[in-house]
């Protein structure tokens, strides 16, 4: 039986931090680089131990997000991973379950961007996928991030959204939903 913890990145020990990064390259078949791992760095990591094994991990980290005419406290998860042999025996809920509860109770709404294979997980926790375009406000002004419509998903809460509307996320360097 797994336990989740959340932990802060600064409470979280060396070995730790390095199994969660090495669990993301497993977890992501090497496409998760070093602009993936910094996104997930600053907020709180959800860890799954089974005894002293980590065995499934996910972060949440603050953005800002701008949605017709408002700039919204965003709780922005990242790096959602399970170790291979863990999988489909409910951990990532586990994991969300987690992070979820300190987006509702934090932040003015939820997003993360998914890959076809993991947004079945997010819709079934009530996830939204958000329909309208997608945009950020990059160096030079806001640009279109066309490549990401479709791959965004939002835990709505008490701030009313307009799922149909531009969504425009703060600029990181990077993938930057």
């Amino acid at each position: 039986m797994a336990t989740v913890s959340l932990i802060h990145t600064a409470r979280v020990d060396g070995a730790t931090l390095e199994a969660a990064r090495a669990l993301m390259d497993a977890a992501f078949g090497g496409e998760f680089g070093d602009d993936d791992w910094d996104h997930a760095l600053g907020g709180l990591h959800a860890l799954a131990f089974e005894g002293t094994r980590l065995v499934g991990h996910g972060a949440l980290v603050q953005r800002r997000v701008l949605h017709r005419g408002r700039a919204l406290r965003c709780g922005y998860v990242e790096a959602v991973g399970i170790v291979a042999d863990r999988r489909r025996q409910g951990l990532a809920s586990a994991v969300m379950a987690e992070l979820e509860w300190v987006t509702r109770r934090a932040y003015d709404l939820g997003a993360l961007s998914a890959t076809d294979a993991g947004s079945a997980l997010y819709l079934s926790r009530g996830w939204r996928l958000w329909a309208g375009p997608t945009s950020a406000l990059t160096p030079s002004g806001i640009r279109r991030t066309p490549d990401d419509d479709g791959s965004v998903h939002v835990l709505v809460g008490g701030t009313e959204l307009d799922l149909t509307a531009e969504l425009t996320c703060d600029w990181r360097d990077g993938d930057v939903w």
